[in-house]
């Protein structure tokens, strides 16, 4: 096969991967994105398993050992993805990201070790290119960033681990911003001498401190900030493959990288005004470990609880009603139930809408493929810049399994979450809440929307007492 027609092809897989994209970018489209996907990354492990045959010494063999690799972890990841609740799947992409960011680093480590078997020299025994040398340089670094970033994010995202850098809450220090500075510029530091040098040693000692610092920017984060640092992760893990691409002069590798990378830090931007945080923080990992607390004292109030019935009554004499799904609605399954209860209410002439945050659950759009699996309608589900202002107007708002996204400490001084936009549910007329028990959200942290004259606590399992409320209503 021709390098004009492998970079042809290459440029081809591009476009799909491109599309793919542009199609991801809106539920509508979606299918359509990921079918562009599949097709690109088709094409691309086609040409790349057609090129190993041409240009390889060993092309049967190399190519034995690339289809043993695409079958094993082929087979794992079905495996994974059909197995995967769709509660864990914030999990499973964190623990995607690790595995690129741990690719990367054993391919720089390869590289280094025999950078003629990568054609980053004409003979063995050559001294590693100075460019290739920055780019291995780089592309490690990253890859152990994101691989240790993602093995704790992993770990907070499963949130059932006791091991403290596991666990929700940030994890702080005195100094400990000046020390990950101090390792940053020690890792940029043993990078240059490798790159001058060629030195093995100061490249695993850049190597072992980025591994570190992978840990240290990610433990201050708090529970509520999750979804940015999932996106965040997946940008470093784009970088990471592009800048081993560049390595080994593979187009593809650098194309998909860069997608990859900055779609995902992109994503990060948008989060990150969603959530009214900084962007160079969430990328510096400066974010997320305030210690102050929000004035309140809401824990010694009592709350108003009702009952399924008591819930199908208020919505069913209602003109109005917004759904806020969360985290607990995911947990419980109960999307499907939900859809029922909404066109029942529907039949009776009630509005019904669906207020969607952009960090509700524990990645950026896991609510909006929560209710897509359900085949909810597009049109009824909006987003929190396009739905804030009808909650002044609005009957009744149900609120399932959130906290977080619609506790009102965000607009106090002095709270872990202020300044973060939230859904503005405390402004609507009537608000039922639906919760297990009072237990704190992601971040920790009582919500006074619970306690107001006009919250009605349902309390139980989402997808039981959406059950009960659809038989309960007429």
């Amino acid at each position: 096969m021709s390098m004009n027609l492998v970079t042809l092809l290459y440029l081809v897989a591009s476009v799909f991967f491109i599309q793919a994209l542009k199609g991801l970018s809106h539920p509508t489209t979606s299918r359509r994105g990921n079918a562009f996907g599949m097709i690109g990354m088709a094409i691309a492990v086609v040409t790349t398993a057609a090129l190993i045959l041409t240009v390889s010494e060993q092309g049967a063999q190399g190519l034995g050992y690339v289809l043993l690799g695409l079958v094993v972890g082929g087979g794992a990841g079905a495996i994974m993805a059909k197995r995967v609740e769709m509660t864990k799947m914030p999990e499973l992409v964190a623990f995607m990201h690790s595995m690129i960011g741990l690719a990367a680093v054993f391919i720089a480590i390869a590289a280094v070790a025999e950078p003629y078997a990568f054609g980053i020299t004409s003979e063995a025994g050559q001294p590693i290119p100075g460019g290739n040398r920055l780019e291995l340089f780089l592309g490690a670094a990253i890859g152990a960033i994101t691989f240790s970033g993602s093995v704790i994010a992993f770990g907070k995202l499963a949130g059932k681990y006791k091991f403290r850098l596991f666990q929700g809450a940030p994890v702080v220090f005195a100094g400990q911003h000046v020390i990950n500075l101090l390792m940053g510029i020690a890792i940029v530091g043993l990078g240059i001498a490798f790159v001058v040098t060629e030195n093995w040693t100061a490249f695993f000692l850049m190597l072992a401190l980025s591994f570190v610092v992978g840990v240290l920017i990610i433990i201050p984060i708090g529970g509520a900030d999750m979804p940015v640092v999932v996106s965040m992760l997946n940008s470093y893990s784009g970088w990471a493959a592009a800048g081993i691409g560049f390595s080994l002069n593979n187009p593809m590798l650098i194309i998909a990288g860069s997608l990859v990378g900055s779609s995902g830090a992109i994503l990060s931007y948008i989060m990150c005004k969603a959530m009214n945080r900084s962007f160079f923080n969430v990328i510096l990992g400066g974010f997320g470990g305030e210690t102050s607390t929000a004035a309140g004292g809401t824990e010694q109030k009592s709350v108003r609880s009702g009952s399924a019935d008591d819930a199908a009554f208020v919505m069913g004499n209602a003109e109005s009603v917004i759904i806020v799904p969360g985290y607990g609605l995911a947990v419980a399954r109960a999307q499907h139930a939900v859809k029922e209860m909404a066109a029942k209410l529907t039949e009776k002439g009630v509005q019904v809408r669906y207020a969607i945050h952009p960090v509700a659950g524990r990645m950026p759009g896991h609510m909006n493929v929560l209710l897509a699996e359900a085949e909810i309608p597009y049109d009824q589900v909006f987003e929190m810049e396009d739905i804030n202002s009808e909650f002044g107007t609005t009957d009744v708002v149900l609120v399932l399994g959130a906290n977080d996204v619609v506790n009102p400490l965000a607009e106090q001084k002095g709270s872990p979450i202020y300044g973060m936009p939230i859904l503005e549910v405390h402004k609507a007329r009537t608000v039922l809440v639906n919760k297990r028990s009072m237990a704190s959200g992601y971040a920790g942290l009582d919500n006074p929307l619970f306690y107001m004259d006009k919250t009605m606590m349902v309390f139980g399992d989402a997808k039981k007492v959406i059950e009960d409320i659809v038989k309960a209503i007429e």
